[in-house]
């Protein structure tokens, strides 16, 4: 039976509709979250649960009351720290959270450290703990208030150490990206048993003469980006601790402070290796050291391999290349027993303000081996005068490439 035109074109729309419905179901089953994350996201802003931008106010309870909010909730959710100044005491984002990854902290304001140290019981202001997917963001700053807090600085490591800006602990997949760091008591910056974490655009400033202030610190972490970044402080422009795997850095701009290292390792016994490091394309302004390994003296055994410091640029740096394994050791006796093994130091130029631009000082126990200086292209600065060629201790170098210093005899 012929079917009436009419009705034809009415079938034909139909299955054409229903086609496309289909269509539309299977690419919306397939879409990322991510593309959809923006229509659903439920902000949650501090001053909704008692955070109060006024200096004078505690706004500790409301940081905290917004974050349990947020990672307890069933949707995308964003943490806003609006404009403003807020200040608060030891302030923990704790997990697990049951909202959709990834959660957000957007720091529009300023956010400043109570300078009353009784308040931190866990030598940290503000702490992420077994969290998974935070980002963390928004161009706000972190002000640790810690030119009152200095002069409690204990040197000799008998007291514990004064808080740390922000901690990262047992975090995954997460990022922080243009935050502002000022001012902290202890460490900025710091990240343990963690993964897969990426610090990028965020500045870092405190006084050169300010103690233990190191702006980023890395220990028993996995897989950690650190890029495009300016840090001035008082101790090391980044550290990485032991048990670090697969670290990556690249264009820092470091100074004041003592450089970019590795360690110290070797203080405590249960110390684990360090591998696959590579610091690439930094520069380093009126520092005390550039690129640094140190170990303590008589250490348990530990391995540090694969580690490359490549298109280092100085500017009138005091220690350019330096290894150290007599490092503050003035009661320990026995020799380090860090073993380091597949170092490189590439394409080093510039400046320096001392004699000696290279020392590497190996352990008599554990004598560094496969140590390679390539085009290692260093001037004097100043009134400095004609540089003495490389120092070496129970090391075995290779030199290759153009170098204004004289290899180790």
């Amino acid at each position: 039976m012929a079917i009436p035109k009419g009705l034809e074109i009415n079938i034909v729309g139909l299955f054409l509709l229903l086609g496309i419905a289909i269509l539309s179901s299977k690419v919306a089953e397939c879409a990322p979250f991510g593309s959809r994350r923006g229509l659903m996201e439920t902000v949650f802003d501090v001053t909704k649960y008692g955070a109060r931008p006024d200096p004078t106010a505690d706004s500790t309870r409301g940081f905290m009351m917004a974050w349990r909010s947020a990672c307890q909730s069933a949707g995308p959710a964003k943490v806003v720290i609006p404009p403003g100044t807020f200040t608060t005491g030891e302030t923990i984002f704790q997990g697990p959270c049951t909202c959709p990854k990834p959660i957000t902290i957007e720091i529009q304001g300023t956010v400043l450290s109570n300078t009353d140290i009784s308040l931190y019981s866990r030598a940290s202001w503000i702490s992420l703990e077994h969290v998974d997917g935070v980002v963390i963001t928004g161009g706000g700053t972190l002000n640790g208030q810690g030119n009152a807090s200095w002069q409690y600085a204990d040197k000799t490591g008998s007291t514990p150490p004064l808080p740390t800006s922000l901690v990262f602990q047992t975090v995954k997949s997460s990022s922080i990206n243009g935050i502002n760091f000022v001012d902290s008591k202890g460490v900025h910056l710091k990240i343990t048993d963690s993964n897969d974490i990426t610090v990028s655009k965020i500045k870092i400033t405190a006084p050169g003469t300010s103690p233990n202030t190191d702006g980023i610190h890395i220990s028993q972490t996995i897989n950690i980006n650190i890029t495009d970044s300016n840090i001035g402080t008082g101790d090391d422009c980044i550290s990485v601790g032991h048990g670090t795997t697969n670290i990556f850095v690249n264009n820092i701009h470091c100074g004041p402070g003592h450089g970019i290292s590795i360690g110290s390792l070797g203080k405590r016994p249960d110390e684990k290796d360090v591998t696959k490091v590579y610091i690439k394309n930094c520069t380093f302004h009126s520092t005390t050291n550039g690129a640094r390994i140190k170990t303590y003296r008589a250490s348990s055994p530990l391995q540090v391999s694969d580690v490359v410091y490549e298109d280092i640029v100085l500017d009138d740096v005091k220690n350019p290349i330096l290894i150290d394994q007599h490092y503050n050791s003035k009661n320990r006796n026995e020799p380090s027993k860090v073993k380091l093994t597949d170092i490189h130091f590439k394409n080093v130029r510039g400046t320096t303000n001392t004699k000696a631009p290279v020392a590497l000082n190996c352990s008599e126990a554990a004598p560094c081996e496969g140590v390679e200086l390539a085009d290692i292209d260093i001037t004097p600065s100043g009134s400095t005068g004609p540089l003495l060629g490389a120092t070496c201790q129970n090391a075995k170098t290779v030199f290759s490439g153009k170098t204004s210093v004289p290899a180790c005899q």
